[in-house]
């Protein structure tokens, strides 16, 4: 008789435990690595084309520098484009959505009061000067280049915190339709129940 013994563990060497990487742990931040970023198309369709839209319109000074006003009493802004959505891109994917991109000055003190941009998706991008946008993660500080992306119902308020006038551009997709107030400004402590 054979007298092997039954109490041998079968067990598998410990290996560590394995790490999943998300695309932005794995390549950072898009808006920061150029190379990541798609080129400007006409009908932009994804959160990168927008960007890279943002980022050509941004570039073409000339495109938007001689109609910039700063006015002290209102707050000024101008449409550069409108692109309407194609009436069949849901159904047969034409025209992908539509969009609007709008030029706003900021002089010292200026702000926007808190609010967010109803259905539309958003890339702002700081063309002169610097501003300061108020969100849900405190406030940040956008110099001239710095570009936000913001979903659906995203609420801040930007403000022009310094003594110098400042430009942004803003492209909105699909086109504003609403611009929702809120009450409280996040550049205070209070917090919203949401």
């Amino acid at each position: 008789m054979n007298s092997t013994p039954l109490s041998t563990p079968l067990t598998a060497p410990r290996t560590a435990p394995v790490t999943v990487e998300s695309d932005l742990q794995i390549a950072g931040d898009i808006l920061s690595v150029q190379h990541l970023l798609q080129p400007a198309r006409e009908h932009p369709a994804t959160v990168a084309e927008f960007v890279g839209l943002a980022r050509s319109i941004a570039a073409n000074r000339a495109e938007w520098e001689h109609l910039v006003e700063y006015d002290a009493t209102t707050r000024w802004y101008h449409r550069l484009r409108t692109v309407p959505q194609g009436l069949d891109s849901a159904r047969t994917g034409g025209t992908p959505i539509g969009y609007e991109v709008w030029l706003l000055s900021w002089v010292p003190g200026q702000g926007s009061g808190r609010h967010d941009h109803g259905a539309s998706s958003g890339v702002m991008t700081v063309l002169d000067g610097e501003l300061t946008e108020h969100g849900p993660r405190g406030p940040l500080t956008l110099a001239s280049g710095a570009q936000r992306v913001f979903a659906p119902g995203y609420a801040h308020e930007v403000v022009n915190d310094t003594l110098d006038g400042a430009v942004s551009l803003h492209v909105y997709f699909p086109g504003l339709t609403e611009m929702p107030m809120h009450s409280c400004s996040p550049a205070r402590s209070e917090a919203l129940s949401v």
